[in-house]
């Protein structure tokens, strides 16, 4: 199996921006750790972050050609704005789990509306940087048709 994590804006920051909100874990820890979870079940995972919706919506796509069995994506703020990122999580059909670090449904009045999550087979939030592998389990489910 292989999946393709994709992190959209000031993901890079984690461990720096707002730690109430997404802890202090650093981006570099958070890949170390998914990719240690995904090994350890015989996943290969490919990793992906960008400030740039474009270049998002170019790594979904992307995803398709690789033969990627599934997606996990935290679009950051891109959540509330983008229907860009859930035409093409629409367009390549790969199962996607949106993730998000925070409980963004107890946050700011904007961040309750998600684009992306009509597209999703399941959204998990407000479990930290675990929410991420939690959707690993998520996507191993869906691609097994358990």
């Amino acid at each position: 199996m292989k999946i393709l994590v994709i992190n959209g804006p000031n993901l890079n920051m984690l461990g720096i921006r707002e730690p109430e909100h997404y802890g202090r874990e650093t981006y570099e820890d958070l890949i170390q750790k998914i990719d240690a979870y995904c090994a350890s079940r015989g996943i290969e995972a490919a990793f992906y972050q960008s400030n740039h919706e474009g270049d998002l919506v170019d790594h979904i796509q992307e995803a398709y050609f690789a033969g990627m069995d599934g997606i996990i994506i935290n679009p950051g703020a891109y959540t509330h704005t983008s229907i860009a990122l859930l035409d093409a999580v629409n367009a390549v059909k790969l199962p996607t789990v949106e993730v998000h670090i925070s409980a963004v449904e107890t946050r700011e009045d904007f961040r309750q509306v998600s684009f992306i999550r009509a597209a999703c087979i399941a959204t998990i939030t407000g479990q930290g940087t675990d929410g991420y592998l939690r959707a690993v389990d998520q996507l191993m489910e869906a691609c097994n048709g358990a």
